[in-house]
């Protein structure tokens, strides 16, 4: 049986990924080349829902699912904002650019789709949804590699990357690989409002 790795996500435009992608460039320069994997421009996301493997037979059924968690969602403004780190920045793995605005339409949708999805995913939705989009991934961390990059990164937590509206969430697959994973948009579902 084929399985399909997804997730549901907000894709972020193009404007907002140059901004992010400035910043993660400074930061880059701030540490060793291994230190951090970091995430490449065209793959910033807010993830809303994170699938697993998911029978390929299922994804119409996905599909219609995740339709039905969008109805009735109006359109509304996220704001890319602040630089922060998983699980704290004395040990962290992963950092983070932060999204803020439209805190009840984003919370509400993804509640929507957590709950509407729950039957396909592989497990069950543990953590506390926070939203951001992922800068990169600390390998094997070790505070001497990455003590330039700490401070720069903290004086950002207020930065700005920009607004935008958010008009439609899509499914994607990410297929793993050696050189990290490639992200395919498999759909698009439109917030059509109330």
């Amino acid at each position: 049986m084929e399985v399909l790795r997804l997730f549901v996500a907000i894709h972020l435009p193009a404007a907002v990924r140059e901004e992010i992608l400035r910043v993660q460039q400074e930061l880059r320069e701030l540490a060793p080349r291994t230190a951090v994997r970091w995430t490449p421009p065209e793959q910033f996301h807010l993830t809303l829902k994170f699938l697993g493997n998911v029978p390929a037979g299922s994804t119409n059924a996905l599909k219609q699912s995740l339709a039905e968690a969008c109805a009735g969602i109006r359109p509304f403004h996220l704001r890319a904002r602040g630089i922060g780190f998983f699980p704290n920045d004395r040990k962290p793995r992963v950092l983070w650019v932060g999204m803020e605005g439209g805190e009840n339409d984003l919370a509400g949708l993804q509640v929507r789709v957590e709950e509407a999805l729950a039957p396909f995913a592989e497990k069950p939705g543990a953590e506390k949804f926070r939203a951001h989009a992922t800068l990169g991934r600390f390998q094997k961390f070790r505070r001497h590699n990455v003590e330039a990059l700490l401070p720069h990164a903290r004086s950002l937590a207020s930065q700005s990357f920009g607004e935008w509206r958010v008009e439609d969430v899509g499914l994607f697959r990410s297929e793993l690989s050696p050189d990290g994973a490639r992200h395919t948009l498999l759909s698009s579902c439109r917030l059509p409002g109330i």
